[in-house]
């Protein structure tokens, strides 16, 4: 008789045990569960990127605005990214993330300039090796000609020479995009790159593979490098356009709207790449709490 109670003693702790070892491992599945579940979701959230436009640095305030900052507010810029644990980025980062699954540094963030005016040359480019920063720069093909020729270099009017975008590419803080050659116009006839009234779908095409081939014929001439995105003049969008550009090889478009850009997997994401426009008259302080918060 009391061996049988010992026997039934021994086989409820085992059953007990046993029992609790299931348990164990249904409460480590589930938090390992959990655990996955997060990180697929935060994978799928994909990494938030916010980019900023500028234009031109001018030091005289009664020349900035809208589109014009001075140098030492683009240097605070700089200084605020930096101390605050943000890494610059280009677009070759965003590809390599997209299309080999490289990493992004921790806090992304894109400087771009549009247009390549000389003043860009002449205050960015130092402030950026300064601080160790990157910039996406967009200029116009028929000004980067112009001023080569000319040699005419003025802060407030002329535009970075092919000598000068090819120094800055070379030294690594600087990558160069399409931004056309001669499509930076707004007139009756057109704005920007957009299809017109009364323009067929193969008029259009013509028209815009001619003048961004053009301008990717003449970047890789003078400077050994190919853009791989296109930065709409005036941010001016058709629907038209995108199928176009993806034909001719480009991988990314930038245009105006004010946005931060969700970057996953997927290279849709790259297309319609949205930038915050980076005003004179508003501090440092007040413009990045403003754009990062929503990061």
């Amino acid at each position: 008789m009391y061996q049988t109670m010992r026997l039934k003693s021994a086989a409820a702790k085992l059953l007990g045990g046993i029992a609790f070892l299931l348990a164990a491992i249904l409460c480590v599945t589930t938090v390992a569960g959990k655990l996955t579940a997060a990180a697929e979701e935060k994978t799928t959230d994909g990494v938030r990127l916010p980019i900023i436009m500028y234009h031109g640095l001018l030091k005289e305030q009664k020349r900035q605005g809208k589109f014009v900052i001075s140098p030492s507010d683009f240097e605070k810029d700089l200084k605020y990214l930096k101390d605050n644990g943000y890494h610059t980025i280009v677009m070759q980062d965003l590809l390599d993330y997209v299309g080999e699954g490289k990493p992004l540094p921790e806090k992304p963030v894109m400087l771009t300039f549009d247009d390549g005016y000389y003043n860009n040359y002449l205050y960015a480019f130092p402030l950026l090796q300064l601080y160790e920063s990157k910039m996406v720069l967009s200029p116009i093909g028929r000004y980067a000609d112009e001023y080569s020729k000319t040699k005419d270099e003025h802060a407030n009017y002329s535009h970075a020479t092919w000598e000068e975008l090819k120094e800055m590419i070379d030294s690594g803080w600087v990558e160069v995009q399409n931004h056309s050659y001669n499509l930076h116009q707004n007139d009756k006839q057109r704005k920007g790159s957009q299809k017109v009234s009364g323009e067929s779908v193969d008029q259009y095409k013509a028209m815009l593979m001619k003048d961004v081939e053009k301008m990717q014929q003449a970047v890789r001439e003078n400077t050994g490098w190919t853009p791989t995105a296109f930065t709409y003049p005036f941010g001016a969008v058709s629907r038209e356009s995108l199928p176009i550009l993806k034909e001719m090889g480009f991988q990314a478009t930038l245009i105006c709207e004010s946005k931060v850009n969700v970057i996953t997997s997927d290279p849709e994401c790259l297309y319609g790449l949205g930038r915050y426009l980076r005003p004179a008259g508003v501090s440092t302080e007040s413009f990045f709490q403003k754009v990062l918060r929503t990061v």
